[in-house]
């Protein structure tokens, strides 16, 4: 590979109907505790998730701590090596097909703490240009593509790229973090809490430079945020998580119209109102999370669930169809065979609503 070509993005191998990346029955467990007189815990951590990215998408990755988001996000990148699933990147598979080495060409991150992720003692310049560097790209190419790189996120080169990190505020870190992960001309970005440091007025300026990037260079997302509000403004469709699992899917106006699952509409419920008409009167969800070492049978959201019945502990709810556009449910209100007394409820208000 020539030092251009590692700068350009990687061809379009499935065509556009093929989704960029397929996530199928993923799962990771790790064990806890254990001694000279305890066995061995297990927290499942992410279990049988799957969900698909289409190309050019921005998917919005929500639900309380400890759901699983970033777990499933180091899994995708090969951060964490996963106990169970495939991951597909435009139909090819990681491990069998795709070595680690080329999937990081082609999927970054960028994590929640901008000056955590820096190297104290590298300058800005040398950041951006360490991957292109370790991919065989000469000194003086990196340092140009450096350049090119901070002025794309809006940073001068002349000011700034013999700066430390010490030397850069939260906003400049993160958009130095940003560059480095463009570095290689991925087509996936992998963005945990990439805002959520941020002051307000920062994180603005941050979401409409990622906005810009992604239509400058066809870029695909995956933003992970606590922020349903920023999730919202920036989205294309939504996977709610909930104690390791995917429990609804669909694109981001229908979620917000109209949310199929309890827990999404909780999720929605607690965000805080600028209208003071419009308070919270009663909490919109109950209780903490059970522990993802002994989650609970069948439906992992029934012990706060207002609508639960017998059958929720009893059994496990597959994705169901809820709408159009790939809304996809995991609630046996919304499966009319399920034998809940208010199975298929939830789908008639959709299509008669």
């Amino acid at each position: 590979m020539s030092e251009t070509e590692n700068f350009v993005p990687v061809p379009d191998i499935g065509g556009p109907a093929q989704p960029l990346l397929q996530v199928q029955n993923l799962s990771k467990h790790f064990n806890v505790g254990g001694g000279l007189f305890s066995a061995k815990s297990v927290v499942r951590a992410v279990d049988n998730v799957s969900l698909s990215v289409e190309k050019g998408e921005v998917v919005g990755l929500v639900g309380e701590s400890g759901c699983g988001k970033s777990t499933t996000a180091r899994l995708i990148v090969g951060l964490i090596k996963s106990d169970d699933g495939k991951i597909l990147f435009d139909g090819e598979a990681v491990g069998p097909t795709m070595s680690l080495r080329e999937l990081r060409r082609r999927v970054q991150m960028v994590f929640q703490d901008s000056y955590a992720s820096l190297n104290p003692r590298l300058t800005v310049e040398d950041t951006i240009a360490f991957g292109p560097r370790v991919h065989g790209v000469s000194a003086d190419v990196a340092r140009e593509r450096a350049h090119e790189l901070l002025r794309k996120v809006g940073l001068d080169p002349a000011v700034f790229a013999g700066r430390y990190p010490h030397e850069l505020s939260g906003g400049q870190k993160q958009r130095v973090n940003i560059a480095r992960a463009l570095a290689l001309s991925p087509r996936l970005l992998i963005l945990d809490e990439a805002v959520s440091a941020l002051d307000k007025s920062v994180e603005a300026q941050v979401l409409n430079l990622l906005i810009d990037l992604k239509d400058e260079l066809g870029l695909t997302y995956i933003f992970i945020s606590h922020d349903l509000n920023v999730i919202r403004f920036i989205s294309d469709r939504i996977v709610v998580m909930y104690l390791g699992e995917v429990v609804e899917s669909g694109p981001v106006d229908a979620m917000w119209n109209r949310p199929r699952h309890p827990y999404t509409e909780a999720l929605f419920a607690a965000m805080p109102s600028l209208d003071p008409d419009n308070r919270t009167q009663k909490p919109p969800i109950a209780g903490d999370p059970p522990n993802p070492i002994n989650p609970p049978s069948g439906c992992r959201f029934h012990t706060r669930c207002a609508y639960a019945e017998q059958v929720c502990s009893d059994n496990v709810p597959k994705l169901s169809p809820a709408g159009p556009d790939r809304h996809v449910v995991a609630c046996h209100m919304v499966d009319a065979k399920s034998g809940h007394s208010l199975a298929g409820s939830r789908g008639e208000r959709m299509s008669h609503g």
